[in-house]
């Protein structure tokens, strides 16, 4: 594959234009026909598009395996209340002072079914019809721009032969006035040339548009910017196919990429049906978590007061007790009260300290752990909806790859068929073009040393013209059929 790199540069970044030569004067940038699939695979939007669904199916293969991995949350909350105690049944509860604290907790659980652990295995299978979908996308392009590659080429054959017929029709005309001249012609002879010069002009002017509205359409197919000028320069010969049918055959039930996704899909299904028929099996759910809290007072003196009056009741109480236990004879447990109802500055310092622990310095619940089983039982019929959809998807697949099947037969059959008899044609017009060519220049002669009319000389150049026509079309018909069997194999062919 030849490509000047100013060419090669200008396609790749969608450029106006291509460069200039060596010697700084402007040249024709050239495109062939590698270089125009390799540039429609990098740019072309359609088929750009088909990516995405590769791309789509491998997150959700990614994601068929983390469904399998324990899932982990975390959260952590903070929240206030108002300083005023809450009443039930005519009692006050709660802190008379403001109260800000914070919550914490790490959450782990797994759930394991049958649906999720046959995901993966369905969503490879996914992921492979993607594959052959855009090894499909990237055929079709191919087969897309190599048919608009030839039809520039096609019409750029035909306007050549447009410009070889009005340079034929000039000297036409300039022979008919030099006869007329001298008297060996009529002014109608001269009239009759004047408009085959004129049809001729117009056939070249619409010609060079077909030209250039096929190029158009060929860089809308590599997606683009057409640059000023370019040139096609690749040349197709047209060789004698020495395919073999059973072997094209063969090779597109293997690599034919249409079949191949259509074969993925039938796997998925089938491992779709299985899925579904999990429904009956029992799922398993594990989880565990850990928690904390941690409040604070914003006010802790007031509580450090309301214990110390605590304290000091119960200590009179104990001491009122003590004395009536004296009263009766009983030893003393004075000491005891003491110990026991004694509020210290020791004390607060530590109600102090525990009030500061917001907002990190959690206190840990108990970690728990748990395991359930359920075991369905009958949840409306639901359950066997599913299956039986699942199973009419799989009998769908099947019937779609048996139509594959035929198809990539019957396009690689006729195809086969189809090329062999374009060969033959190109051959027989050939031919046909070569006598045509012979019996004009016969005309022409004959027309100048006025053995032939006129009318005779255009008929003439109307059967060259419709000879040369049909060659070049039989040529162009020969290579569309060799792209057309191609992309029903599902690779290139020469």
């Amino acid at each position: 594959m030849r490509f000047s790199a100013c060419a090669l540069l200008a396609l790749a970044s969608a450029a106006p234009a291509f460069g200039q030569s060596r010697d700084s004067a402007a040249t024709a940038p050239v495109l062939t026909l590698q270089d125009a699939i390799s540039i429609a695979r990098r740019n072309n939007p359609i088929f750009l598009q088909s990516r995405t669904a590769r791309a789509r199916a491998g997150a959700a293969l990614r994601t068929s395996y983390g469904v399998l991995l324990p899932e982990v949350s975390t959260s952590f909350s903070n929240s206030y209340r108002e300083g005023r105690p809450q009443f039930f049944g005519g009692q006050a509860f709660g802190s008379t002072s403001d109260v800000i604290s914070s919550d914490a907790s790490l959450n782990v659980s797994a759930t394991y079914s049958g649906s999720n652990l046959l995901a993966p295995k369905a969503q490879r299978a996914n992921l492979d019809a993607a594959e052959s979908d855009l090894t499909n996308a990237e055929a079709v392009l191919r087969a897309n721009v190599i048919g608009q590659y030839l039809n520039v080429l096609a019409a750029s054959a035909r306007a050549q032969l447009n410009d070889t017929l009005l340079a034929s029709a000039q000297a036409q005309l300039e022979l008919s006035r030099a006869r007329a001249a001298v008297g060996a012609a009529t002014t109608l002879d001269v009239r009759r040339a004047e408009v085959q010069v004129g049809q001729a002009q117009v056939a070249v002017l619409r010609e060079r548009n077909n030209v250039e509205t096929e190029k158009l359409r060929l860089f809308q197919q590599l997606g683009v910017e057409q640059p000023t000028n370019v040139q096609l320069t690749t040349e197709l010969p047209v060789d004698e196919p020495t395919l073999n049918l059973q072997d094209l055959l063969s090779t597109a039930r293997r690599q034919n990429p249409g079949l191949a996704a259509a074969r993925s899909r039938e796997s998925a299904a089938g491992v779709g049906v299985r899925q579904a028929r999990s429904a009956y099996l029992p799922s398993l759910r594990l989880s565990t978590g850990i928690s904390g809290y941690t409040s604070q007072e914003t006010d802790i003196e007031g509580s450090i007061e309301q214990q110390r009056l605590s304290t000091a009741r119960g200590l009179s109480s104990c001491l009122g007790t003590d004395s009536l236990r004296v009263r009766t004879g009983l030893p003393s447990t004075a000491t005891t009260c003491n110990r026991n109802f004694t509020f210290t500055e020791a004390d607060a310092a530590l109600m102090r300290r525990e009030n500061s622990k917001y907002p990190f310095d959690f206190t840990r619940d108990p970690i728990t752990f748990s395991a359930s089983l359920s075991v369905p039982i009958f949840n409306g019929f639901q359950r066997e909806q599913r299956v039986q959809e699942a199973e009419a998807n799989r009998n769908d697949a099947r019937y779609n790859v048996r139509a594959q099947e035929l198809r990539v037969t019957a396009e690689v059959t006729s195809g086969y068929k189809n090329l062999i008899t374009a060969y033959q044609a190109v051959q027989i017009q050939r031919q046909n073009s070569q006598a045509a060519r012979e019996a004009l220049a016969l005309a022409q002669e004959r027309f100048r040393v006025g053995a032939n009319t006129f009318v005779d000389l255009v008929q003439a150049r109307a059967d060259f013209e419709r000879a040369e026509s049909e060659r070049i079309n039989a040529i162009y018909e020969f290579h569309r059929a060799y792209a057309t069997l191609e992309s029903a194999v599902g690779r290139p062919l020469r």
